[in-house]
């Protein structure tokens, strides 16, 4: 699996990724408004790494690198168990100068179990547009 900077030649990929991995795991959410383009609104001015295996676009995640604050990591829904999801995240770790943090939303159990496993603690717990969240750690 190769983990790589984002090039604008992934874009529509991504966009497309984003969209359909929010619809196949954010299923309590209403979905009806999500539009591709979304993905360019939630990402900008973020540090994009792109998971690729065999040429193929399989995952990103997005990092506010000033704040050690991972803000999204999709995979794509046929790709998840794959560990595209573990590489990115252990990327994203690597690039980390302090405590990094994320918000999980509450719902969203799978999530919390990834994170979890991969050394993440709750440390608070607040509300969002899309319902409760937790505010998670990794110390380094």
């Amino acid at each position: 699996m190769n983990i790589r900077l984002f090039t604008e030649a992934d874009r529509p990929f991504l966009r497309t990724l984003f969209l359909a991995s929010r619809k196949a795991n954010w299923t309590w959410l209403d979905d009806s408004q999500w539009q591709l383009e979304d993905f360019d609104r939630v990402t900008r001015g973020e540090r994009v790494l792109v998971a690729e295996e065999d040429g193929h676009r399989i995952g990103f995640a997005a990092v506010l690198d000033n704040d050690n604050f991972l803000h999204s990591l999709f995979i794509d829904p046929d790709w998840q168990g794959s560990g595209a999801g573990s590489a990115l995240l252990q990327a994203v770790q690597n690039s980390f100068t302090s405590t990094g943090a994320l918000k999980c939303l509450a719902e969203n159990l799978q999530a919390q179990l990834f994170y979890k496993k991969h050394g993440w603690r709750v440390v608070a717990e607040g509300e969002s547009d899309q319902g409760e969240y937790l505010l998670m750690h990794y110390v380094l």
